[in-house]
């Protein structure tokens, strides 16, 4: 052996060492995942409406929370990707391929980012779980969030492949978060993943359609980024087919997503659930611990207009797409939650529908709106109405109930 051969074995070997060892600390990765879980989980609790038991509303916070940490992981693995192609000398020394090194990244990155992801899902669906269980609609709305997902990974990695420099990591990660919040409400593009399906009304339902159309299309532009970069580093010409079919999957997909047309759900029947005393109110199945609280705010109200022509018989829950009403003894009403208050916006606005003022209403007609939504009612003006008894409330309302509705109560109607 040569003086020469016995100078340069060393050295390569010690190179070699080196390329293991900073593979071997790719591990510590592994360290972001309870940080990505406890995002995730905070920016889905933050978009779940508050109360809300259903699978719609799970599905629309685990996007949330891609939308999050989307960016996060796309930041770490630009990051990542930068620290490899400044070992791309050293790993040519190797005997292995060129592929094994961006694929071991990508199946621990993914490995990384799934992991959170799942975690903050689960922290936000664990009320649903302990009610029901999976549906398939359902799981196939947080296998798209974990697709998107896989999208930001291999784009973000692929970026800092390609420009190893730590500005690329500060604009993978700003482009993620563009691309996450900026797409318009308005634009069939927010459909796209990670979609911004915002709070689904619990009258409707996910189309599974659309579900399907942004996981294909997340997993189609995936596969064709890692298909594509495999075959340039491998000189492989037939990886290119994989490339073509799965761009076709992903225009294939864009094309029902743009047919959806910014609409990401539809009306369904619902069976309400109901308690029927002291008077019938009815609310989607998964509020139905609210019902005992609205029983008893609704009841003063419809104790006071029992003697009226619109006497209540049946108080329901309504889509938000719907106006609320009162007509023949039913009302309609909303409630987008059950955060606190929510008792007293409802009776607020059921007792609001009764009139059509087209003004805030004052003096006499005001006190009569209080007394109606059992607040405080107001000592000025100083009138009659606000020294009788319930009795005399009652008595003198049933008479002077079309002059209520019409906002044209005034003190001269108690001489």
């Amino acid at each position: 052996m040569s003086d020469l051969t016995r100078a340069v074995r060393p050295a390569r070997i010690a190179r070699v060492a080196r390329v293991v060892r900073v593979d071997a600390r790719r591990g510590s990765l592994l360290t972001a995942v309870p940080l990505l879980a406890l995002l995730g989980a905070v920016a889905g609790w933050h978009e779940l409406p508050q109360g809300f038991r259903d699978w719609d509303s799970v599905v629309g916070a685990a996007e949330a929370s891609v939308r999050w940490i989307g960016p996060v992981v796309a930041g770490l693995a630009a990051w990542t990707g930068m620290s490899g192609r400044r070992l791309d000398y050293l790993r040519a020394l190797t005997a292995r391929s060129p592929a094994a090194a961006p694929l071991h990244d990508l199946a621990l990155l993914s490995a990384v980012a799934q992991s959170g992801y799942l975690a903050g899902a689960l922290t936000v669906a664990a009320p649903v779980l302990a009610d029901g269980g999976f549906r398939e609609a359902h799981l196939l709305g947080i296998l798209a969030g974990a697709g998107s997902l896989s999208l930001f990974t291999v784009a973000g990695y692929l970026a800092g492949l390609s420009w190893a420099h730590p500005l690329a990591v500060v604009l993978v990660t700003a482009t993620a978060a563009g691309w996450a919040a900026l797409r318009s409400g308005e634009s069939w593009t927010v459909l796209l993943p990670p979609s911004r399906l915002g709070p689904i009304d619990l009258f409707d339902i996910l189309r599974p359609g659309v579900l399907a159309a942004q996981l294909c299309w997340a997993a189609g532009l995936t596969a064709a980024l890692v298909l594509g970069h495999l075959a340039w580093i491998t000189r492989r010409g037939l990886l290119l087919v994989g490339v073509v079919l799965s761009l076709a999957v992903t225009a294939l997909c864009t094309a029902r997503i743009h047919a959806a047309d910014g609409v990401a759900s539809r009306p369904s029947e619902v069976r309400y659930a109901c308690r029927h005393w002291p008077v019938s109110v009815c609310v989607h199945p998964s509020l139905a611990e609210a019902l005992p609280v609205l029983s008893a705010a609704v009841a003063p109200l419809a104790a006071r207009l029992s003697g009226t022509p619109d006497a209540i018989v049946r108080i329901e829950q309504r889509a938000g797409r719907e106006p609320a009403f009162f007509d023949g003894g039913t009302v309609g009403f909303h409630l987008p939650d059950l955060s606190p208050g929510y008792e007293r916006r409802a009776v607020h606005e059921i007792e609001s529908t009764l009139t059509r003022c087209p003004f805030a209403p004052t003096g006499l007609q005001a006190q009569v709106s209080a007394w109606l939504r059992d607040d405080p009612v107001p000592r000025l003006p100083d009138t009659p109405f606000t020294r009788w008894t319930e009795r005399q409330r009652r008595a003198w309302f049933a008479l002077r109930y079309p002059d209520f509705q019409s906002c044209d109560l005034t003190a001269s109607y108690f001489f």
